[in-house]
């Protein structure tokens, strides 16, 4: 069955207690706009819809906020703009495009959909109060822009707060309880892909879709972390928990590479002993992903660390390397037992963990200009339609297409055009609905509200029974919205066809034009936005050690950068993902670089510290070249150059020890980057390595 059939026909439980509290939502929003003489009640109804998307307390708290100060921010430009320009539409309209686009633009510097949200109210705000005070403009006055504004405001305001009683009064859902259902699915998930990356016959692709499944999990657990702050005392305390395990999940992406990698490629390198070790990591992950608690698991963890312990004590002339990479495996399982305990965090609380950032939103000026510049178009075509027919069914025209274009721009090319297909199918079905509910069945009753939510509810409860499912969430949004939009109920409704058709066909050619934009106007190849990625993941290798708390710094910058480089290896379809590997690359290369300066923190003379920063510009160079085939023979070069300053700091044993696990870890990158370079070229259907010297290295302060 079709996803929407099997949504309208066989909703769950959940679904249909969604339903209806979003009907009970928008009834509160329209008898209270109604009750308070409001101009135009049906944008409380569109206020609260777009509150019914994520139902939990700390989500709807977070989304209304945003909702209403978008609005404030945008009714005051939208009064600025009147304020300087009303005698020259022309250059408002200008103006208002430009806001707009600057919106757009600003909305793809984050992640978090109330915060895209609250960008789209701040366009659509201005909007709508410039383009209605033009469109009377000869009626209007300075405290009638003011009256249009603060009833926008108001309007926005009371849909938002509705919606907000209704979700903490009404069968109550808590964004803590889907943090804990992330942060127990990421962890499984991790605990999975660390036995996989251990088995040496284990399949490539099917790490890459575990992968790609914890790094949109992670991105999910980032972005509603933000919003449990607003649950009671507790929320700030699991806020932070959920920053920390999203860190310490990334350092175990991070560091199992390593591990991976080494026993994949060089396994002529593994001795029996350091097999051992890997085969016991192996069976201990599976047997904490089995466990039934956290205390079990919590255990098992430790139990874990002090068996690598023992193994280590009994190593007898082992090689560098492997010396160097037992150590990283404790290290691993050190950031295991802190994820853990991070979990356990979002429901008991822990003093004792320290505070992590969030992950980072990638922010790409290439990608807001594109987005800001699609959006300006999508109004500015809108906004020639309105002023060469001078009909107020228009203005919609204008308006919910900008919403639109601003709340799904960060989805991918392909992702986004299936959005846009249902958004539309569902705006179709809304308008014979409407025609039906608004104009036929509505102007046979008496008038009163409590007919006016009769007839309406029985459509708003079908369009929001399909809000819950992602698959159709579309279907439903394109249907609410434009059905409030043509109905627009209000205390004095009038019933005319022909102007519901109007509003109808203008919302189509509205969504239309959005639809071929949209189409038309795409961002850079998938190609070139990958090597703009790497470049920036090079660029973060020469400011390690230039942040007190470098780990959780380049883990934030490097969550959402993982996840676009896996998004666009998937939509180019490319069978060898080699993007995603060197994403990955990247990633272990910053914490290796990281684990260097902290084994060399007794050590770092003048001379140590210069060859240092010498080597991290060569490591990022070595990196750019690998990705695109090629080989730095420099790197070899500086990091003996680095070993033998080390030597001549500190003549002593433990001097001695560090430099053998430093030669060691030099040994493996430089064996990674032949290993990519040979993996890039192959796929790229080079003829053998490139050999070439170290490129001009990349300029950074301190450098």
């Amino acid at each position: 069955m079709h996803p929407l059939l099997a949504q309208l026909l066989t909703p769950d439980r959940r679904s249909v207690i969604y339903a209806i509290k979003g009907v009970i939502s928008m009834a509160l929003a329209l008898y209270v706009s109604m009750y308070l003489q409001l101009d135009r009640p049906y944008w409380a109804l569109v206020s609260a819809v777009f509150l019914q998307i994520r139902p939990q307390s700390g989500l709807v708290i977070e989304k209304a906020l945003c909702q209403i100060f978008g609005s404030i921010v945008g009714a005051g430009v939208g009064i600025l703009i009147l304020a300087f320009l009303m005698p020259y539409p022309v250059a408002a309209l200008i103006c208002l495009t430009t806001w707009i686009g600057l919106n757009s633009a600003a909305s793809s510097t984050v992640h978090n959909t109330n915060f895209i949200y609250a960008f789209a109210m701040a366009g659509m705000s201005a909007g709508l109060i410039v383009v209605l005070v033009m469109a009377d403009a000869r009626t209007v006055d300075s405290p009638a822009i003011f009256e249009i504004a603060q009833a926008r405001i108001s309007e926005i305001a009371v849909g938002a707060l509705c919606a907000l009683l209704v979700s903490r009064l009404l069968w109550p859902l808590k964004v803590k309880d889907v943090l804990r259902d992330h942060a127990r699915s990421v962890i499984n998930k991790t605990l999975d892909y660390l036995r996989l990356q251990l088995d040496p016959d284990s399949a490539r692709d099917d790490r890459h879709q575990l992968a790609d499944v914890i790094l949109e999990s992670l991105i999910a657990l980032n972005d509603d972390s933000s919003a449990v702050v607003y649950e009671g005392t507790e929320g700030p305390g699991r806020g932070r928990a959920a920053n920390l395990l999203c860190n310490k999940i990334m350092s175990l992406l991070a560091v199992i590479q390593i591990l991976g990698r080494f026993q994949r490629n060089h396994a002529e390198l593994v001795t029996p002993a350091f097999n051992e070790l890997l085969g016991e990591m192996r069976l201990y992950f599976h047997r904490i992903a089995e466990a039934n608690s956290y205390e079990e698991s919590y255990k098992l963890a430790q139990t874990l660390r002090r068996t690598l312990l023992s193994l280590r004590s009994e190593y007898v002339d082992e090689p560098a390397i492997v010396s160097r990479l037992t150590q990283t495996s404790l290290e691993l399982v050190a950031d295991l037992v802190i994820a853990l305990r991070a979990y356990n965090a979002l429901e008991n609380r822990d003093r004792t963990l320290l505070k992590a950032p969030k992950l980072e939103t990638h922010r790409d000026p290439l990608i807001g200009i594109v987005n800001g510049f699609r959006t300006a178009v999508v109004f500015m075509m809108g906004a020639i339609l309105w002023v060469l027919s001078a009909s107020p069914a228009a203005i919609m025209l204008m308006i919910l297409p900008v919403v639109y274009s601003i709340m799904f721009a960060r989805f991918s090319p392909v992702t986004l055009m299936v959005v846009l297909r249902r958004l539309m199918l569902g705006a179709i079905a809304a308008i014979p609905a409407a025609l039906f509910f608004g104009v036929f069945l509505l102007s046979q009753t008496s008038g009163d509200f409590e007919m006016l939510v009769l007839v309406l509810a029985g459509p708003y409860f079908v369009g929001l029974l399909t809000l819950p499912n992602r698959a159709t969430l579309p279907y439903g949004l394109g249907f609410c919205v434009p059905f409030t939009v043509i109905t627009q109920p209000t205390n004095h409704m009038e019933f005319h066809a022909d102007t519901a058709v109007s509003i109808a066909l203008g919302l189509f050619v509205g969504m239309s034009l959005l639809y071929w934009i949209f189409k038309l106007i795409t961002p850079p190849d998938g190609k070139r936005m990958q090597r703009r990625l790497l470049i920036s993941t090079a660029k973060d290798l020469t400011n390690i050690d230039h942040h007190a708390r470098p780990e959780d710094w380049f883990n934030g910058r490097m969550g959402d950068r993982l996840l676009r480089l896996a998004n666009y290896d998937q939509e180019t379809g490319s069978p060898h993902r080699y993007m995603t590997d060197l994403g990955f690359t990247g990633l272990n290369l910053g914490h290796v670089s990281m684990r260097l300066r902290r084994l060399l923190q007794k050590h770092r003379t003048p001379a140590v510290n210069v060859l240092l920063n010498q080597w991290q510009v060569a490591l990022a160079d070595s990196y750019l070249m690998s990705s695109k085939g090629g080989v730095n023979t420099d790197f070899r070069v500086v990091s003996a150059q680095l070993l033998r300053a080390i030597r001549a700091a500190h003549a002593d044993v433990e001097a001695d020890h560090q430099t053998l696990i430093a030669e060691g870890m030099f040994e493996r990158i430089a064996l990674t980057f032949e290993r990519t370079a040979n993996t890039v070229a192959e796929a790229e259907g080079m003829a053998g390595w490139k050999e070439s010297a170290r490129p001009e290295a990349i300029r950074t302060a301190g450098a």
